[in-house]
């Protein structure tokens, strides 16, 4: 009987080799294609920290796909120094993380209602939502405007925290609200049993279970708002209010700077994103590769 049931296993084992042999071929083709696209997306990257310590002497000289000769920082302290880089990276944070942490408290409060309260019109809702993210923001900077004047808001950096916390959140519950109308019903039923309120059983069963959702919203919140350019540019007119992307745009917009010192503007600017993301990164996997439902 032994050998009767291994002569199957025997006669699998080349099958299954066989299967891992016309696999490996593709696998390889997936890889080098992987490769290729992860180094178009490197590329630029490296051709400005190349020519961010690169001297105007030897950009001219050698161009802008040579290795610098020597290190040059004079141009990352000029921009430094020109713009007043430490107010606007102050700003640029302040804006980012107060806009992430509030739309993701705002995106959390209006999912559980419509994913799990199911409030009356309820589709409605969503598709509202779902058109406000489609919304391109030109559209909405004149009404904003408006009412950023009116209130006395307009260039603050209150007015771009509260701008982009409704956008932001905007998204948040459209996503959120997906994953709370699955949320599983027997916690639920648990907490009430437990005598545990609306509110209660919002922070401490649904926000936990969701976790790795809220991560990475926070995230890509913070990534998105550090991004921003159009509206700060309208809202913020003041030097001392200015985010990094406006002081990056209005600089290279009004005084003429040599390449060295612009590819020295564009490291410094996109620098702080990479390293959020860099430090989020376990974060930010992690919640996508576990869902938001454990």
């Amino acid at each position: 009987m032994t050998a009767l049931a291994t002569a199957p296993e025997k006669q699998a084992a080349p099958a299954q080799a066989g299967v891992n042999r016309r696999r490996y071929p593709a696998r390889f083709v997936v890889l080098i294609v992987l490769l290729i696209l992860l180094l178009i997306v490197v590329a630029p990257l490296l051709v400005v920290a190349l020519n961010a310590v690169k001297s105007p002497s030897d950009y001219a000289s050698n161009g802008p796909l040579s290795i610098p000769k020597s290190l040059h920082w004079d141009g990352i302290v000029d921009f430094w120094q020109r713009v007043d880089f430490s107010r606007k990276l102050l700003n640029s944070f302040i804006t980012s993380a107060a806009v992430s942490v509030l739309a993701v408290i705002l995106s959390v409060l209006n999912a559980y209602a419509l994913g799990i309260g199911r409030v009356r019109g309820r589709v409605w809702f969503l598709v509202f939502f779902l058109v406000a993210n489609l919304l391109p923001q030109e559209v909405l900077v004149y009404p904003l405007y408006y009412l950023s004047k009116s209130l006395h808001l307009y260039d603050s950096l209150l007015s771009i925290i509260i701008i982009f916390t409704v956008i932001q959140s905007a998204f948040g519950t459209y996503l959120l609200s997906s994953v709370y109308a699955e949320f599983p019903t027997e916690l639920l039923d648990a907490a009430a049993v437990d005598g545990a309120g609306r509110f209660r059983t919002l922070w401490r069963v649904v926000v936990p279970v969701s976790k790795p959702t809220l991560a990475v919203l926070f995230t890509f919140f913070f990534i998105w708002t550090w991004n921003e350019f159009f509206l700060p540019l309208v809202f913020l007119v003041a030097n001392a209010h200015q985010t990094v992307p406006v002081a990056l745009g209005v600089l290279q917009g009004e005084k003429q700077m040599d390449a060295t010192t612009t590819s020295a503007s564009a490291l410094i600017g996109i620098l702080p994103a990479i390293l959020f993301f860099l430090l989020f990164q376990r974060t930010l996997t992690r919640g996508i590769t576990a869902g938001a439902i454990k």
